[in-house]
């Protein structure tokens, strides 16, 4: 699902992006909700980047007050019955590098029912996106055309018990 966002996103800078587990849901500028198995997936998409809530687990990656930057390049967590592993990485372009890898997220995503992608005002390469990935598991892009960045995340999440 490709939405424009109408509201001024917060997250500016690539190393400015938070992290967090265990945060309650944030307030979303756009969801989307996809079942996996017996999970209940909730992609959302903030103003400050975005939060994915899967079962017992939620994941925030945002610049949201408490959270500061940069983010962790992995994090591997047992929670209850559920290992979680996370990644994520940036990656610096040049102005048409940067444009044309956004444009190819956009290209991979589009008419995905398990994808989010949301475009904010000012620059069709403000995106942010989510989208599921094999077994249960999600990605994400965070792009920032002031800097020509774009963070990418993984991760996967798996029942133990």
């Amino acid at each position: 699902m490709l939405t424009d966002l109408d509201a001024v996103y917060v997250d500016t800078r690539a190393d400015a992006l938070g992290f967090a587990l265990g945060l309650p849901p944030v307030d979303a500028l756009a969801t989307l909700t996809v079942t996996r198995g017996p999970v209940r997936v909730e992609l959302r998409l903030l103003g400050a980047s975005h939060q994915v809530v899967a079962g017992p687990i939620s994941e925030t990656v945002a610049c949201l007050p408490g959270l500061s930057g940069p983010l962790p390049g992995e994090v591997i967590r047992t929670v209850g019955d559920w290992s979680y592993d996370f990644t994520a990485g940036t990656r610096a372009y040049d102005r048409a590098g940067f444009e044309a890898a956004v444009d190819e997220v956009g290209r991979r995503l589009t008419g995905r029912a398990d994808a989010l992608t949301g475009t904010f005002p000012g620059s069709p390469y403000a995106v942010t996106a989510i989208a599921m990935a094999a077994g249960l598991g999600w990605r994400t892009w965070h792009a920032y055309p002031q800097t020509m960045e774009i963070v990418e995340t993984r991760t996967r999440l798996e029942a133990t018990g």
